[in-house]
């Protein structure tokens, strides 16, 4: 089973399956789809928290103009939440291994990402 983390917490998968483009981390920026037709989720697969190949390639879809729900998948710590948003994440889906490691809290206190990035305190 799995989590889906979003910003107000961990919740149960609410998506129906369809509509599904599962995306390896792995993949070259390059060979990513130039249309989303009939794609209502976009799900980038990590092999493992230490690769961040995905958050360019969640940047990338997001300058391709994908506007739908972007998930990333896999092994995720809650250090990561932030990045994952920023770089245009909408949800993070972890295993129960890590969300029972790694309890809603710890993810929660990573939620308020738009308040510490750099950015917004060299704004203020």
């Amino acid at each position: 089973m799995s989590v889906i983390v979003q910003d107000a917490g961990f919740r149960a998968d609410d998506h129906d399956g369809t509509g599904v483009l599962d995306i390896a981390g792995e993949t070259p920026a390059d060979a990513l789809p130039g249309s989303f037709d009939d794609v209502d989720l976009i799900r980038i697969i990590f092999a493992a928290y230490a690769d961040g190949r995905g958050f360019t390639l969640a940047r990338a879809l997001r300058g391709r103009g994908y506007r739908g729900r972007l998930r990333a998948v896999g092994p995720l710590i809650a250090d990561q939440y932030a990045m994952a948003r920023r770089s245009g994440f909408d949800e993070v889906e972890i295993p129960d291994e890590i969300a029972a490691r790694q309890p809603e809290e710890q993810w929660l206190f990573r939620a308020n990402w738009r308040a510490h990035d750099y950015r917004s305190r060299l704004s203020a």
